[in-house]
């Protein structure tokens, strides 16, 4: 399976500039996660704005930085862009302060995508813990329209039922055919579902590894676990993707701050295939 090529964005021919843009709405997700929406302010941004499923924005804010957020909404929904945001540096903290109708800027759209037209017939398995279902998000929405005759499985984890991101979307996506399971390290009184690790979901599975692809997005040890799981069962390394997270300051491998190996995470990134990272991702603290 090869990765899909960055789409083009008409809007940013040139990677450095950043557009104007407005919260449309502000949703709290998770204790300390919010969806922010927002609005291009100039016409132009707002009908040539595109981008793929697992790709990111770099978020400006005038006097204080940037940071590289996965865009959350549907791609074929043009109107607003969704980024969900858990508080945790400079820039996002800032974030946490504004409200809607306040201003920000968004360079992007940056880096290499989910392959959902490449899983096209497969069998695809979309793993996530915590916020990593974000960046998955998008290709949730596109894989909820797919008619060809794949299946759509989603495994999320969370340390906590209240970390269970979305929650109030399972059953549209369930009513579009996507089978969703969730697990939580710890449960509550409340809480009635399974307790253990996201691999564990998998390891229940059925599955037909000739025909499935992975898509996966969590903490590094969490994914790693997936991957090798995933193999295991016979589902070649090729068709397991994660998605990594790195510290990413310009966006188009300029600065080297996410250099992991010999890619650098924002452009050859976030989506890399397994058979490609594998003998790294087992680097620590690389």
């Amino acid at each position: 399976m090869t990765m899909p090529p960055r789409p083009p964005s008409a809007t940013t021919p040139d990677p450095w500039r950043a557009h104007a843009s407005r919260i449309v709405s502000i949703r709290d997700e998770t204790p300390g996660v919010k969806t922010y929406e927002l609005e291009f302010e100039e016409a132009s941004a707002r009908t040539g704005y595109s981008f793929a499923a697992g790709q990111f924005n770099m978020l400006y804010l005038p006097g204080i930085g940037e940071a590289a957020i996965s865009v959350s909404s549907d791609p074929d929904r043009r109107e607003t862009i969704a980024h969900t945001v858990r508080a945790v540096g400079n820039v996002t903290d800032a974030l946490t302060r504004l409200a809607v109708h306040d201003h920000l800027f968004i360079r992007g759209p940056f880096g290499t995508p989910w392959p959902v037209t490449a899983a096209g017939g497969r069998d695809v398995v979309i793993v996530a813990g915590g916020l990593g279902l974000a960046s998955q998000r998008a290709a949730i929405e596109q894989l909820s329209r797919r008619a060809d005759g794949g299946q759509t499985i989603v495994l999320h984890g969370a340390k906590r039922p209240e970390g269970l991101l979305y929650a109030s979307e399972y059953d549209r996506w369930r009513a579009a055919g996507i089978d969703v399971h969730t697990v939580v390290d710890e449960g509550d009184a409340a809480w009635t579902g399974r307790v253990g690790l996201v691999t564990h979901l998998l390891a229940d599975l059925p599955l037909d590894p000739s025909a499935t692809t992975i898509f996966c997005c969590g903490p590094d040890a969490m994914m790693v676990g997936v991957a090798e799981a995933a193999m295991a069962r016979g589902v070649s390394a090729e068709h397991v993707c994660l998605s990594l997270e790195r510290n990413m300051a310009c966006a188009v491998a300029h600065c080297g701050l996410c250099q992991f190996g010999p890619h650098f995470v924002c452009r050859d990134g976030p989506v890399l295939r397994y058979d490609r990272i594998a003998s790294l991702m087992r680097v620590p603290q690389l």
